[in-house]
């Protein structure tokens, strides 16, 4: 579903991305982890289209997003869905509203069709109906994470990229976070990216993990194959947390 090639990104003298190669089959989450610094969000801009290599391929779902113009680029985005760190809803829009936006937005369809596809997402992610009319405000930190997730999904994607989703979050927050990602992979057959530092999340959701430090990716496979790795930064990132945990 996603095919990252050699992918080469600089600002100014600052390198970001040192040849980057990756591959996401369908179906299956992929978690980068990394600390603050390392590449992680430019690696997810490029996924989408919003920035440009220097030098690479960016492959989704068989078509390389590098060379597309905007009218492309509009088309294979539907393809995404996207969660963001702080969820990003609409202040002013109830919880109804803001899954029904993308919707109305890209969609002509009826408010009966609507009002199907918002509700059966809002399920899905465990969002009992009273929830419909309440405000961002009025929702705890994970339930605005439920409603991010949902309004992501509502257009039934192929991929959603997560940014930092459980950060701020506590742990049993964490958990129920963790719960909704694998449920929509199950559910909807969604390929998942995750971009996180959260290595105890990682190891909960991932099928496979990508570990980005300075652009490079230092090691890459199963959640116990990145666990094994001899990489003093890979080895030294994992103590942090399995080194409390043993």
């Amino acid at each position: 579903m996603i095919e990252i090639v050699d992918l080469h990104k600089s600002f100014g003298d600052y390198t970001v991305l040192k040849g980057i190669n990756l591959s996401v089959p369908a179906g299956n989450t992929c978690v980068i982890l990394g600390g603050s610094g390392s590449g992680k969000t430019v690696l997810m801009k490029h996924m989408i289209g919003l920035l440009k290599p220097d030098q690479g391929q960016v492959i989704i779902d068989g078509e390389d997003v590098v060379p597309m113009g905007p009218e492309d680029l509009e088309r294979m985005r539907h393809k995404f869905g996207m969660v963001f760190q702080a969820a990003a809803l609409f202040d002013s829009m109830d919880v109804y509203d803001n899954v029904a936006f993308p919707l109305r937005e890209h969609r002509g369809i009826s408010e009966e069709e609507i009002q199907k596809l918002v509700r059966s997402k809002l399920d899905l992610m465990g969002l009992p109906r009273a929830s419909e009319r309440k405000f961002p405000a009025d929702l705890s930190g994970g339930m605005r994470k439920r409603v991010g997730l949902a309004r992501a999904i509502v257009m039934n994607p192929k991929i959603v990229l997560y940014d930092e989703p459980t950060t701020g979050l506590d742990p049993i927050t964490t958990d129920y976070v963790d719960e909704m990602i694998l449920a929509a992979q199950k559910e909807l057959g969604i390929t998942s990216v995750v971009i996180s530092h959260d290595i105890a999340s990682a190891f909960n959701i991932a099928d496979q993990i990508a570990f980005l430090s300075k652009g490079v990716i230092l090691e890459q496979g199963s959640p116990e194959q990145v666990r094994a790795s001899k990489h003093p930064a890979v080895e030294i990132f994992m103590q942090t947390w399995f080194g409390k945990n043993d």
